[in-house]
């Protein structure tokens, strides 16, 4: 076959597959309008004359004689409450709001506390003995009577004892000014002192105790004492204590030199066996300075010794 006829044989292909394609399109476009007008009668019938129809029903049920009795079914408003509510009086504001006497701030309300920080057995490669430090207080919030006591015995004899009454004041929430009277029953003769000074807690709960005396015959004194707890646990407490005695002038009745006169340095481990009482095991070393331990080497003492301690610790 030549190109031309090729050609033509091309030319009636294509007329023919047009005229195909032209023939359904045709029938589409007859049935279109007929299917996009059943599409928007069967919406409008759905959201409005279905609805329209509804409201229709209804308002002839409504209207019917018959029916009308259905509207006593539905509860009216209530316009108070089915239990009333009493109203209030003094009986109930008192029940609400007790006089709760006894726990205001800074109140006038006595209480009291007594401490045994120390009783212990100590003993050394000499001799040994026992010893007491007891604290307590009585009173309010701001003004409280303080009793304090401490002393030792070594080999049944009586070493030091004394008695201090002081009054306290409190100055801020961590710190009290107290002055009184101390009385020195041992060693020598008795022996009455004004006592003032400052106790409380410093940085880090540290508790501190700083007081100055002034005795008979023109003789002074100053005591610091200070000890701070570490909780290893809940009930196992750890306590290093410090304590430090300078003196204004000799006494030789007393074996007491001027200045710093002695120090003690102690650790103590206690378990609480319960929050009110605690024994407790612990070692302290003690020194003695100056005409202090002049006075001692004299005596046939030494001017240094380390105590293992056994005790017992308790508050009421």
């Amino acid at each position: 076959m030549s190109f031309s006829t090729w050609r033509d044989m091309a030319k009636k292909m294509a007329f023919t597959a047009a005229r195909l394609m032209v023939f359904p399109c045709t029938i589409l476009a007859m049935f279109m309008p007929a299917f996009a007008a059943t599409t928007a009668l069967t919406h409008d019938m759905q959201h409005g004359d279905v609805a329209d129809m509804n409201h229709s029903v209804m308002e002839g049920m409504s209207s019917d004689p018959e029916m009308s009795g259905m509207e006593i079914m539905q509860p009216a408003a209530l316009s108070e409450s089915r239990t009333p509510i009493p109203p209030v009086t003094d009986a109930d504001r008192k029940a609400a709001f007790p006089d709760v006497q006894g726990h205001k701030v800074h109140d006038s309300q006595v209480n009291g506390f007594l401490l045994f920080d120390q009783l212990e057995w100590h003993k050394n490669n000499d001799s040994d003995g026992f010893k007491w430090n007891v604290s307590g207080w009585l009173g309010g919030d701001i003004d409280r009577l303080w009793l304090r006591s401490e002393g030792e015995t070594l080999q049944g004899k009586t070493e030091s004892a004394e008695v201090q009454a002081l009054w306290g004041h409190s100055l801020t929430p961590w710190w009290d000014m107290v002055a009184g009277v101390r009385q020195d029953f041992k060693p020598g003769k008795p022996q009455t002192w004004f006592a003032a000074g400052f106790q409380g807690m410093a940085l880090y709960n540290l508790e501190t105790e700083l007081t100055a005396f002034a005795g008979e015959q023109g003789r002074t004194a100053l005591r610091l004492e200070a000890e701070y707890d570490v909780l290893l646990t809940n009930r196992l407490i750890l306590q290093p204590s410090f304590e430090a005695n300078i003196y204004g002038k000799d006494d030789e009745e007393r074996n007491t030199g001027k200045g710093l006169s002695s120090t003690e340095l102690a650790l103590r481990l206690r378990y609480e066996v319960q929050r009110e009482f605690a024994p407790y095991v612990g070692v302290s070393w003690n020194q003695l300075y100056g005409n202090t331990a002049n006075m001692a080497a004299r005596e046939g003492d030494k001017d240094n010794e380390v105590r293992f301690l056994l005790g017992a610790r308790m508050w009421f």
